[in-house]
């Protein structure tokens, strides 16, 4: 079993790196010092050769690879069985019997040297077990000159996608980190790495955008660099250089319908990267801050349902009772404008402000509200592990009674193009509903409606219609109305899976 860590259909795991402060010995220096790059990097414009750059950093960037232990509990069917040597073969431990089966995976990937005594960055994700019942034996960095060294993993941080490790050697060339706030759109940049493990490969491109951000990976870590130098199954982890032989990133994702390179490669920036670094290197976890909402972009559905301009702010579907939103006075339904005077943009998400905000610290924000602007005062809290925020679903029978069944209790707002019913105790504990949850469920949805085309599907909660909360039909079949006689197009709809929330903007039939 092998792992290559680049996913196939989406987006790769991300990653987020940071940075230190090291002291290189006094006979040795960075293989991407100023002066030793800037007479052989190319000129501005069109460059001539990447070739005498290359030939300086790529001693400093390394294939990393894992051995592996994986369990798999399943059960592999005898050949012989039924016949009289049903009970020779597959024994213990070969799941003959239904036991267990060990095998041996791997994983491959890139990482660079950020110090002559052998600190070493990768992504987390090269270093990691590839699924639940698999643990990491070994991790081996092997330099361009085929030197092999054990590594020990110093540090990780899952959130960004981060691990720091260290070989015990001397003198090992080096790499040092640049500044990717300079970074712009068009500038070249050279990508080093390992891909499908054939050895190291050197790539180059331009910069496609900066401040990229994905919306899959939590807090901070939404920020890349996006270029179209290849990269590939196996780069991960790997440097971005610029002209100048700066790390100015770490190849981290690519935005692939087939796993292979199609021109969208990500890469953590340098700005991003060094913190975490610098924090794992002192032996510390890395703290992040935390409001404790669920939060959704403002498309142009929503701007029109809040009477706001698209992408201006965020919006809050969910507040976390008892963390720092809640206790601020953040309400569902506030949109979000400022964080420490800081504009809340697609490009500087309101996750990425607080994220980078020190836990503890005082932090004004603000906010709309029912069309009216405040200003409210958060103290910012820790941003619990990414486990513990996820969130399990569950696809098993509803048990709800059918939308088209005339005994029901089944009705109205069939503008909307759904038939809801009130929450009974029965209902709620089918659905796994908190005692405190009011709306009204959806049994059945038209497929032809905006309702069906925004996703809105049987056993969701209907909270609130245009802000009004609505607890029975007969209230929803109102709110309802009441748009259609303001001579309303649509209608803003609160809808609650699974405990997660949303606004959605729902065209009227």
């Amino acid at each position: 079993m092998r792992y290559a860590y680049a996913l196939t259909a989406a987006l790769l795991l991300g990653g987020t790196a940071a940075t230190m402060t090291l002291s290189p010995s006094l006979a040795q220096t960075a293989q991407n010092e100023p002066g030793a790059i800037a007479a052989s990097a190319p000129r501005a414009g069109a460059p001539m050769s990447f070739a005498d750059m290359v030939a300086k950093l790529q001693p400093a960037v390394v294939n990393i690879s894992t051995t592996q232990r994986v369990t798999l509990n399943q059960q592999q069917q005898n050949p012989f069985a039924g016949t009289p040597f049903e009970n020779f073969f597959g024994g213990r431990g070969q799941g003959g019997n239904g036991g267990p089966v060990t095998r041996e995976g791997q994983s491959l990937g890139s990482g660079f040297i950020i110090s002559p005594d052998g600190y070493v960055v990768t992504n987390n994700h090269v270093v990691s077990a590839g699924t639940r019942n698999a643990v990491v034996e070994t991790i081996t960095v092997t330099l361009t000159d085929r030197r092999e060294y054990k590594a020990r993993l110093i540090g990780r941080d899952p959130t960004s996608d981060l691990a720091l490790l260290k070989i015990d050697a001397k003198d090992l060339p080096f790499v040092r980190f640049g500044d990717s706030q300079r970074a712009r759109v068009g500038d070249w940049v050279v990508a080093i790495g390992n891909p499908f493990g054939i050895g190291s490969t050197v790539t180059a491109g331009i910069v496609s955008a900066v401040h990229r951000s994905t919306g899959n990976t939590p807090g901070n870590a939404d920020r890349y660099i996006q270029t179209d130098a290849s990269i590939n199954q196996g780069n991960s982890g790997g440097p971005m250089f610029d002209l100048n032989g700066n790390v100015i990133g770490i190849n981290s994702q690519i935005l692939s319908p087939t796993g292979g390179n199609v021109g969208i490669g990500l890469a953590i920036p340098a700005e991003v990267a060094k913190p975490v670094i610098d924090t794992l290197m002192k032996g510390r976890s890395v703290q992040r801050g935390y409001l404790g909402v669920g939060i959704q972009q403002i498309d142009a559905d929503l701007a029109t349902a809040f009477n706001v301009p698209r992408n201006t702010g965020e919006l809050i579907n969910r507040v976390e009772p008892g963390e720092a939103a809640d206790k601020a006075g953040i309400r569902q339904g506030d949109i979000v404008l400022k964080v420490a005077g800081q504009d809340v943009t697609p490009d500087q998400t309101l996750s990425f402000l607080v994220a980078n905000q020190a836990p503890g610290t005082r932090v004004p924000m603000e906010l709309i509200r029912d069309g009216k602007r405040m200003t409210v005062t958060a103290t910012v809290g820790t941003r619990p592990p990414e486990d513990q925020l996820a969130m399990a679903g569950n696809d098993d029978e509803d048990g709800l009674p059918g939308g088209n069944d005339q005994g029901s209790a089944a009705s109205g707002a069939a503008s909307l193009g759904a038939q809801v019913i009130a929450i009974t105790p029965q209902i709620a504990r089918q659905l796994g509903l908190d005692a405190s949850v009011r709306g009204v469920v959806v049994v059945q949805v038209d497929p032809s409606s905006d309702m069906a085309a925004k996703g809105i599907q049987r056993g969701d909660v209907i909270n609130s219609i245009d802000r009004r909360p609505v607890t029975t039909p007969a209230e929803a079949a109102s709110a309802v109305a009441a748009a259609k006689s303001a001579n309303r197009k649509t209608v803003l709809v609160y809808v609650t899976r699974q405990r997660v929330g949303r606004y959605v903007a729902i065209d009227l039939k």
